[in-house]
């Protein structure tokens, strides 16, 4: 089954993690490599690779940035256009409810991509399970999750008999792509125009019956979403992932 596909990048947020340096630039602005690429090329160029061209960029906070460096796509070989968030719509989830009110995302599935992610996913794999399965929402989520702290093993008196820094845990980590169809935000109006997608609007399409599935991602991932993270990144990774 080919699905038409509209990729949706999330890229309104303020960055409060970043402060004070998400006061001047954009957080998907943010240079991620040795040539001062921002992380949101690397985004657009990683949907291309996998013939996701029709691109809904959500802006809000210091929009312009983003909107001018992009433009309409075409350095880059893709089609970009904008839905920029308001009084009225806020949130990851009320970003995306715009977005389709206004007729953005056209098609059989949103490709939905957090704008503060990197991750090699196999998007053409993503998207053909997501139309297999039939799916109404389709996760992507890490095969196991590395603990940012230490982890202590106590006994009955509060002894530690064990440390062990930074464990890998098996458990299925969302990691902010995930595939969406768009029709499930017709109703999608109950929770207001305010609200968050993961938080929110997914636990509210799994109450309704609806088929959200989950693939797993194997690869490494990158969340770019907190300045300690950001200044951590191992930037001779990334010239790899913009080869074509």
């Amino acid at each position: 089954m080919v699905l038409r596909v509209t990729g949706v990048i999330l890229a309104g947020g303020k960055g409060t993690r970043f402060r004070p340096y998400s006061e001047f630039i954009a957080k998907p602005m943010l240079p991620v490599d040795e040539r001062g690429t921002p992380l949101i090329e690397f985004i657009v160029r990683w949907l291309a690779r996998h013939g996701v061209r029709d691109l809904v960029v959500l802006v809000g906070h210091l929009s312009g940035q983003v909107v001018g460096y992009l433009g309409d796509g075409g350095r880059l070989g893709v089609r970009v256009r904008y839905s920029e968030d308001d009084e009225e719509y806020g949130g990851t989830g009320g970003a995306l409810l715009k977005a389709y009110r206004l007729g953005l995302l056209e098609g059989d599935a949103a490709l939905v991509w957090y704008g503060d992610i990197i991750a090699e996913v196999d998007v053409s794999s993503v998207l053909r399970a997501h139309g297999e399965a039939g799916a109404h929402a389709t996760l992507v989520v890490s095969d196991r999750y590395q603990l940012p702290v230490g982890v202590a093993r106590l006994d009955r008196d509060g002894s530690v008999v064990g440390l062990e820094e930074k464990p890998w845990l098996p458990i299925h980590a969302t990691i902010g792509v995930l595939a969406l169809d768009p029709s499930v935000l017709r109703d999608a109006g109950e929770l207001g125009t305010r609200f968050d997608l993961m938080g929110d609007l997914v636990p509210w399409m799994i109450r309704r019956g609806l088929r959200v599935k989950a693939y797993i991602h194997e690869g490494p991932w990158y969340d770019v979403g907190s300045l300690e993270r950001y200044v951590k990144l191992d930037r001779s990774l990334f010239p790899r992932f913009f080869t074509r």
